[in-house]
């Protein structure tokens, strides 16, 4: 197999299957299609354990998948990839008490919050060579995530 046939793979996942190529705010189409993703999850009886599974089960391939895309683009953290916001939103996810619409909305807020603020150790992580500084810093931002989700539930709020 040719090196183009073998990063094939890499582009979709890296992309999240085109939602990357959104012209307009491509990490938050990310979050979106994350989101997309988890309500027939939620639906059919995945817990919030599960998301962090899923969440971690994805992070070796979107690492991977981010560090080939960036290397080929010639780019630290080009736009198009959004896998880590895949990941990222998925571990917020695991942090809710409860799932339903609210907790798949607040934590798609959260998660885009933590992610456009990146508060320490966050900048940090986005400072890490290739793949693993564009994926680990949005996996921090969704334990961020996760830990506020945990606690508007604790206190019953959504």
């Amino acid at each position: 197999m040719n090196s183009a046939g073998r990063t094939k793979p890499a582009w979709a996942i890296a992309t999240w299957f085109g939602a990357g190529y959104f012209p307009k705010g491509p990490g938050t189409a990310g979050s979106v299609a994350a989101i997309l993703i988890a309500w027939p999850l939620m639906l059919a009886g995945l817990h919030n354990s599960g998301f962090v599974i899923l969440s971690l089960a994805a992070l070796g391939p979107a690492i991977w998948a981010a560090d080939v895309v960036a290397r080929e683009a010639g780019k630290k953290d080009p736009q198009i990839v959004v896998v880590d916001e895949v990941v990222g939103q998925w571990l917020t996810l695991g942090g809710a008490m409860r799932l339903n619409w609210k907790s798949l909305l607040l934590g798609l807020l959260l998660f885009r919050i933590f992610d456009i603020l990146k508060p320490p150790p966050v900048r940090q992580l986005e400072r890490m060579p290739g793949g693993a500084g564009i994926v680990l810093d949005d996996m921090m931002a969704g334990l961020y995530g996760a830990v506020v989700l945990f606690a508007l539930g604790w206190f019953n709020l959504y």
